[in-house]
């Protein structure tokens, strides 16, 4: 026996085990420089933000710069601002994604069916998307001023105002100008996440219960519904986190006013951070807005998994 079988034999090991655990280790040596990167780009900053709001960060007062420890997050409680653009956060969002979610699916139900001209005007229906949300808000700011726009006019015609006024310059309806915009912007993602989803729906399921008798409302409740689901579920918790994130329609329409009524998290982390020059304030409140976002994305992933069960 030679000195290299001499040698396998007695450790038990062979060249070629070697040779076969490299090609399997060989894409994590691909995505090593992705992942750095990831890191690099977004933990880091991210470790530094959430670092900023254990101290006192503020730049006008580089001396008074240190650690702090909770004191900021103390603070957020007898902070009046805070709790009004928190509640003002869940309204703007919950009512945002819920339009958003069921006239997207209305939209994506009747782009699912063959008419005449169905391209053209699913090209008209996308166009909202392609639209930047600056340009929304400055065309939705106009068509709320009465002076320019017929919108209050008819807004007092059916009803819904005393007369033809600018609601954004109203404390208490303020925050659905922007509501409104983010509903138009909005609704074509939903509409194209649920209609790819509809269209992966074998057709199969609706002629077997088309056969056993089922009415329009039973194929769409026990087919349909269940179908669309877990496309539902991971569509809303990122509407969710994006529109909980974006606050540039209220930036443009109403920059936050009157008197904070339309102040959402996002606006008033920027106004601190930028106008205050309080960055530390500032990381403390994005630091709270993150943590309530991450929960909720935890929660709606367990309920997406429970449902693919």
């Amino acid at each position: 026996m030679s000195i290299g079988a001499d040698t396998r034999a007695a450790t038990g090991r062979s060249p070629h085990l070697a040779r076969r655990r490299l090609p399997a280790a060989e894409p994590y040596f691909y995505l090593a420089p992705g992942i750095a990167l990831v890191a690099i780009v977004m933990l880091v900053p991210l470790a530094v933000g959430v670092s900023f709001s254990f101290q006192n960060y503020v730049i006008f007062r580089p001396s008074a710069r240190g650690w702090i420890g909770i004191a900021n997050y103390v603070d957020l409680w007898s902070d009046r601002t805070f709790w009004l653009a928190l509640r003002n956060t869940a309204r703007w969002t919950f009512w945002s994604v819920a339009f958003q979610l069921f006239l997207g699916l209305g939209l994506a139900l009747i782009l699912n069916r063959p008419f005449f001209g169905r391209p053209i005007f699913q090209s008209l229906v996308f166009l909202p998307w392609a639209v930047p949300t600056f340009l929304s808000g400055l065309n939705w700011q106009w068509l709320y001023n009465p002076i320019v726009s017929p919108l209050p006019g008819w807004l007092a015609a059916v009803g819904i105002l005393d007369e033809p006024r600018n609601i954004l310059s109203d404390p208490d309806l303020a925050l659905y100008g922007p509501i409104t915009a983010m509903i138009w912007w909005g609704i074509p993602f939903f509409a194209i996440t649920l209609l790819a989803a509809l269209r992966s729906i074998p057709q199969d399921l609706y002629e077997a219960a088309a056969i056993d008798g089922a009415s329009t409302w039973q194929s769409f409740r026990h087919i349909t519904v269940p179908f669309l689901l877990p496309m539902i579920t991971i569509t809303i918790m990122l509407r969710t986190v994006w529109v909980a994130n974006s606050p540039d329609l209220i930036f443009v329409m109403t920059g936050g006013g009157p008197a904070s009524s339309s102040q959402i998290l996002p606006n008033y982390v920027f106004t601190t951070a930028y106008r205050a020059l309080d960055f530390g304030y500032a990381s403390a409140l994005a630091t709270v807005l993150m943590v309530l976002l991450v929960i909720y994305s935890v929660f709606l992933l367990f309920v997406r998994g429970r449902l693919g069960q």
